[in-house]
């Protein structure tokens, strides 16, 4: 069978919490095997161009500052219909919305800090990590 691959990022509120470990093991106890991965912090140019998708709606002044306000941990992951797989794992955005077992459920604070950011589609994936990892970084 062949591995998918996807995006996602540890966010600062998680990530700062020492919970980045716990979401990892989550992750690969749920059959995701980390592919590439670091620490950074992002400056707010990076998080303006990241989140350029949502530039002009509501949040996403409020979401780039976030984003750039402490370290985070952007990673890939590979799991058969991955994309799909990472988004049922971590849950719906507000985590009291979140099902049972998810990342959201078990280490979000609230909706704006929910711990985890997940690609929404295969192109988004590859868009998102190349944002962050060269091929050759993606082992």
């Amino acid at each position: 069978m062949a591995l998918d691959y996807t995006f996602s990022i540890i966010k600062p509120d998680a990530f700062n919490s020492g919970k980045a470990g716990k979401i990892l093991a989550h992750l690969e106890g749920q059959g995701f095997t980390l592919k590439a991965c670091r620490v950074i912090h992002m400056t707010k140019r990076q998080a303006e161009e990241f989140y350029a998708v949502h530039r002009g709606r509501p949040f996403y002044g409020e979401l780039v500052e976030f984003m750039s306000s402490a370290p985070c941990m952007p990673f890939i992951l590979a799991k058969a219909n991955a994309v799909h797989a990472l988004r049922d794992a971590i849950g719906a955005t507000d985590p009291a919305e979140a099902a049972a077992g998810t990342v959201r459920k078990l280490f979000a604070e609230s909706k704006g800090k929910n711990a985890i950011h997940a690609s929404d589609s295969d192109e988004n994936a590859v868009r998102e990590s190349r944002f962050f990892f060269t091929e050759a970084e993606v082992v």
